[in-house]
């Protein structure tokens, strides 16, 4: 028997009717003991898994507590109160809901300022 390519199939997909492709999925779940749409379904969970959006976290201000306030009210456009509260309340979030790379950027500006930061 003659091995079909993976286009010879596909071509004889589109010669089926719903009710026979039907019965082929059947067959291939008896056959293999795999649901094929159980596979098609977890392929998309792999994509999602990198996160699109995370938050900064500042642990701790470090001993440059007045630097750290600076940099937060820069990134944040908040007043010195408020910027001091954020940095007062650690741990905190400074961003949240960025794209990783962001989060990159404002975790390195934060820790040259002598804070610790994490990202999640």
């Amino acid at each position: 028997m003659a091995k079909l390519t993976n286009a010879e199939i596909i071509e004889s997909f589109k010669e089926k009717t719903l009710l026979e492709l039907k019965e082929l999925v059947d067959m291939m779940k008896e056959e293999f003991g795999v649901d094929p749409s159980a596979v098609a379904a977890a392929a998309p969970a792999a994509v999602d898994a990198a996160p699109t959006e995370v938050s900064v976290i500042l642990e701790a201000p470090g001993p440059k507590k007045i630097a750290v306030i600076k940099v937060v009210r820069e990134l944040t456009g908040l007043g010195l109160k408020e910027a001091k509260g954020v940095v007062d309340a650690a741990p905190t979030a400074v961003k949240e809901n960025i794209t990783p790379e962001e989060a990159k950027a404002i975790k390195e500006m934060l820790e040259e300022a002598g804070a610790a930061v994490t990202i999640k």
